[in-house]
């Protein structure tokens, strides 16, 4: 349309000259005697002049009103949307709820990193000597969508139950300022920031990830642990079958808070920990309707394995023998079992067996445990001397090196080297045992060979407990400790390390 009004207004331009010299060639030959005549035809072509110019101006007020029309719809796209329709500009319920979780979960994790922040500047007041290691993890763990393990999470069934559980940083730790390097973003991985310094001098982490049954972060209770390990195995033992849960891990970490229960500076409360609850929901079977026609017994036993003799906890650490009968029956000669009727009577077996254990200063703890600790329950069938069920609660020495000891003498390099060879011929026991019909090594140590029938019973069921450390200086036992139980499980498609820089 604006072309076209172009091409009107060029022609009568061209129209308008061309009358006017008309007009000048005319005057040119006026005479006395045309002149009225030709002043009429003058005035006529003013007046057609003059109709030409307004004509122009009329269309270019006309163009210049729809041009600046259509600026202004330009400019206000509610103009189209209205024209478009009003039921395509409003959004859908679903998607501003989207919308509505992104912004939260947002907001919460810059809350995290502020957070964060604050403890990063405080440190660096305080001089803390890791404080860039503490930016970079805080930093990574702000990328991170935390969904740890609740207690409304259902209990998974396995043969062998593979667990990881990370204590809380303690006051030593906190005194020395060191960075808390383990995170738990989910209910079944755990991610382990390593510390590395490069040759320029140059700090980085390495991010490990391990993934597991279930992993346990330091705000877990006893409770929660025991609920998800320990407690499904109560069932198998009243089947007629063997129960095995063992801790496992670094000196400090956590074992015999675990297993024993919570400590009130250097006093122990026997009834948190999983040997107590064990015994709790034992005797809570024995007195249900499905299994109180069966008039089943219970009998306690509490020894150590400390290298490669056999002590009595609840007979003042008497010496032991391990024979095996002409039934291939394995026997602990002369250990002491004792009639249970009640929880009272089996945490004063716990305490007196616990006072007794053998015990070292290490690094990393100055009251290491030195000794596999193995509480047993069993029970018996009324009238004979058949075993229905049993359930064995192992607490295991800690997995540290020798040269860890305080101080690392001859004594201290047997006690490791017997631990370390126990630990590794319990290994390849329970893997052997996942796999199912093959060759069960349980020769290979005294722990394994007590535990054999455990081992072999068609209805045997496993939990195994790895409890980490999360300082910095603890990393590569902490690292150790979760290759060790990585391993465990061999016939699962591992989920393998991935490092990240």
């Amino acid at each position: 349309m604006l072309k076209a009004n172009r091409e009107r207004k060029e022609t009568n331009e061209e129209r308008l000259y061309a009358n006017i010299d008309t007009a000048i060639y005319n005057s040119a030959e006026m005479t006395e005697a045309n002149i009225p005549s030709i002043r009429s035809q003058y005035v006529e072509k003013m007046n057609n002049l003059e109709n030409i110019i307004l004509i122009c101006d009329t269309h270019k007020v006309t163009s210049g009103s729809l041009i600046r029309q259509r600026l202004q719809q330009q400019h206000k796209p509610e103009l189209i949307s209205e024209q478009r329709g009003a039921g395509q500009g409003q959004r859908k319920n679903v998607v501003t709820e989207i919308e509505r979780m992104k912004k939260s979960g947002e907001q919460q994790r810059q809350l995290h990193a502020k957070l964060k922040e604050k403890e990063l500047h405080i440190m660096m007041r305080q001089g803390n000597p890791n404080w860039e290691f503490l930016n970079m993890i805080n930093q990574y763990r702000s990328r991170i969508v935390f969904r740890p393990l609740q207690e409304s999470d259902p209990v998974e069934d396995h043969q062998i139950t593979v667990c990881i559980r990370k204590r809380p940083l303690n006051k030593s730790e906190f005194a020395r300022q060191e960075v808390d390097v383990i995170s738990v973003p989910s209910k079944d991985e755990i991610i382990v920031h390593q510390p590395k310094v490069k040759v320029d001098l140059k700090k980085l982490l390495e991010n490990k990830r391990f993934k597991f049954d279930y992993v346990f972060g330091e705000t877990c209770c006893n409770e929660l642990v025991y609920k998800y390990t320990a407690k499904p195995l109560v069932q198998t033992v009243f089947d007629g079958g063997m129960a095995t849960c063992f801790a496992y891990g670094q000196t400090g970490s956590g074992k015999t808070h675990t297993m024993g229960g919570d400590f009130r500076g250097k006093t122990q409360d026997c009834k948190k920990g999983i040997y107590a609850m064990v015994a709790e929901d034992v005797f809570k079977f024995l007195k249900s309707p499905e299994y109180k026609d069966l008039n089943l017994t219970v009998s306690a036993s509490f020894f150590e394995i400390y290298g490669n003799d056999v002590f009595d906890l609840l007979e003042n650490k008497a010496r032991l023998r391990i024979l095996e009968d002409g039934y291939h029956h394995v026997n602990i000669v002369g250990l002491t079992e004792v009639a249970v009727d009640s929880m009272d009577e089996v945490i004063e077996l716990i305490e007196r067996g616990s006072i007794a254990r053998a015990s070292g200063q290490t690094s990393a703890n100055r009251n290491s445990s030195r000794s596999h600790a193995v509480f047993q329950l069993l029970l018996w069938t009324p009238g004979t001397d058949r075993i229905h069920g049993t359930f064995s609660l192992i607490d295991l020495a800690g997995n540290e090196r020798a040269v860890d000891m305080n101080p690392p003498n001859r004594q201290a390099k047997m006690e490791g080297a017997a631990i370390n060879t126990s630990l590794l011929a319990l290994k390849e026991c329970i893997r052997a045992l996942e796999r199912r019909g093959g060759h069960i090594p349980f020769r290979g140590s005294k722990i394994t060979l007590v535990l054999r029938d455990s081992f072999i019973g068609e209805k045997s069921k496993t939990c195994m407990i790895g409890t980490i450390s999360p300082g910095m200086a603890s990393c590569e036992h902490s690292l150790n400790t979760l290759r060790y139980m990585d391993r465990v499980k061999e016939h699962r498609a591992t989920y393998k390390q991935r490092t990240t820089s």
